[in-house]
């Protein structure tokens, strides 16, 4: 990691426990004993490890960016690569007809993120057996490891909604004896919770190392599980209701963010996605990357190692779909344009003057004739798309890096920053408060909030301009008017904001889900864009079931049957 320190025999001796049941019994060759550990340098190196884990992924199964699960199965981007059958697991779950619980990347990205959460537990145990006298730091570190173990916990929930919770007080003996099922979806959120809120209370408001998370961090994860609690659901996956107690719990945690003094949109959006000015004010919870630290390779971002565009990378995955594209028009007023948006769609360089285009589109999406990250010098070209014919022109580009970065490093044929990885920014925490607001029936109170944020996007132009200063589409954004605000037009709004201010970011289909509007959202798409693109002919989502990814058949059967199917798979 790039600010903590990192020891080499605490990372390898760490990934001896895990929360499945075929490997947590395993014993490997050249381990040390429990006691051996039991020392304040050795758990302080069981706790980096755990932070270590974070950032494991590998663009195989990805989990530090969502690509794949929160933006290629929303509709908002298409896998990409070479053709459907380039890493067709993720195709798999783009068209959601295809995938299987035998499916290997589903059953790896499982196992990854009981590792994550095995680390945290060990460091626990040891943290717990140990005085505050003889490490009197004991007390945050366990925050600490509490806040990693929900993080993991909450990306397991949302993927797969019921899982077995393993925590560090469960003897090795017991695991196989839990299941996904134990506890309703209700009490796994609450354990959840649980965490983030030992974190929040115990966790200082800055910490004197970066990269160790801190109190407002906890605080703004505990409000995002209480949103997702805010919406339940049914056996079938149906949101049956509203919380009101949930959303006004999420008001009042994201005050406390506001109100710590700590964070502010940055004055260009930009500034979110380069690696120059990664350490910014919007940033609440980042797992940190690095380079020149002493490895080959650095501890870079691999998990999005896939989506450089063939310029000077490999190999065009996560593509913009032609859907979100065409939601960054904006209508004469400035505003989006939500029941037209799609009707037609911005294809041709003219495209980008004869409409009104939100700027965030230009940080978002790679668009042929358009500077690529920000260089007037570098403009995207039509050979960088790698299957055009089956994906369309664009790229990604939020993830990605400039090719002149000293924080790319090639791994084998493929790209790969040290930029980062944001996990929360601030703006995410002001649409959750706009949201609960709008909820409540507060809906007046969110709008200043909202527009707030607009008003950033419509200040972010600094950057996009070619080389003659010229800008590089016809931008025009407008704050939204008091006089349209009623209650379901400040809901659609907050979804449709929600969607271009975080878009290609990992959340647009986990908030479909919370939100009950996946099966309707998702046809409609696929009914227009099978139109567009011949793969997708028989693409479908059915609801009950495509909300969460499978339980994996080869977990299943390491728990010789205990563990309960999704419906429908």
């Amino acid at each position: 990691m790039k600010t903590l320190r990192t020891l080499t025999l605490a990372v390898a001796l760490s990934a001896t426990l895990s929360a499945c049941s075929d490997f947590l019994t395993y014993e490997p060759k050249g381990t040390i004993s429990g006691d051996q550990l039991n020392t304040p340098e050795n758990i302080e190196g069981l706790v980096v490890a755990a932070y270590a884990a974070l950032g494991n992924d590998h663009w195989e199964v990805p989990y530090t960016s969502l690509w794949p699960y929160g933006n290629v199965r929303a509709g908002d981007a298409y896998k990409g690569g070479g053709g459907i059958g380039d890493q067709v697991a993720y195709n798999n779950m783009e068209q959601f007809v295809y995938l299987t619980p035998s499916e290997g990347k589903v059953d790896n990205l499982w196992y990854r993120l009981y590792i994550g959460i095995s680390r945290a537990n060990d460091a626990l145990r040891r943290l717990n057996e140990i005085s505050e006298a003889e490490f009197p730091a004991k007390t945050v570190r366990q925050a600490e490891m509490r806040f990693i173990r929900g993080h993991f916990y909450f990306l397991l929930k949302i993927l797969f909604n019921r899982v077995p919770w393993i925590d560090e007080t469960v003897p090795v003996e017991e695991y196989e004896t839990i299941s996904n099922i134990a506890l309703s979806s209700d009490e796994l959120w609450e354990k959840i919770a649980a965490d983030f809120r030992f974190a929040a209370e115990n966790l200082p408001p800055v910490q004197p190392e970066k990269g160790r998370v801190n109190k407002y961090a906890a605080t703004a994860y505990l409000a995002k599980v209480q949103l997702y609690r805010a919406y339940p659901q049914d056996e079938n996956h149906r949101v049956i209701g509203v919380d009101p107690a949930k959303l006004e719990e999420v008001v009042q945690l994201t005050d406390q963010v506001i109100g710590s003094g700590l964070y502010e949109l940055t004055a260009d959006f930009a500034e979110n996605f380069l690696w120059e000015t990664e350490e910014n004010s919007e940033v609440v919870f980042a797992i940190k990357m690095s380079v020149n630290d002493g490895t080959p390779t650095g501890r870079v971002d691999m998990g999005n190692g896939l989506n450089y565009n063939m310029a000077y990378g490999c190999c065009w995955f996560h593509i913009p779909s032609q859907n979100l594209i065409n939601a960054f028009k904006t209508d004469e007023n400035g505003l989006p344009q939500f029941e037209t948006y799609n009707q037609t769609s911005l294809v041709d360089s003219l495209d980008y003057w004869t409409n009104n285009i939100d700027p965030r589109l230009d940080h978002t999406v790679g668009i042929v004739g358009h500077p690529f990250k920000y260089d007037p010098n570098f403009i995207f070209q039509p050979g960088w798309a790698r299957a055009p014919q089956v994906y369309g022109m664009h790229s990604s580009m939020k993830e990605v890096q400039h090719p002149s970065c000293p924080c790319l490093r090639a791994v084998g044929p493929f790209w790969a920053s040290s930029k980062d990885v944001v996990v929360i920014r601030y703006a995410d925490v002001l649409l959750w408060k706009a949201e609960a607001l709008i909820e409540l029936g507060r809906h007046m109170e969110a709008l200043p909030i909202i527009n707030k944020i607009r008003q950033r996007a419509a200040n972010s132009t600094g950057r996009l301009k070619y080389a003659d200063g010229s800008p590089v589409a016809n931008y025009y954004i407008q704050p939204y008017p008091a006089s349209l605000w009623t209650q379901e037009y400040a809901r659609r709004a907050l979804r449709w904001e929600r969607r271009l201010e975080l878009a290609l970011e990992g959340h647009r289909f986990f908030d479909l889900v919370r939100w009950g509007i996946a099966a309707e959202t998702l046809n409609e798409y696929f009914a227009v864009e099978k139109t567009r693109r011949e793969y997708l002919q028989n693409a479908r989502f059915t609801a009950g079931r495509d909300e969460y990814l499978p339980i994996p058949e080869a977990q299943i059967a390491f728990s010789k049957g205990l563990y309960r199917q999704n419906p429908g798979y």
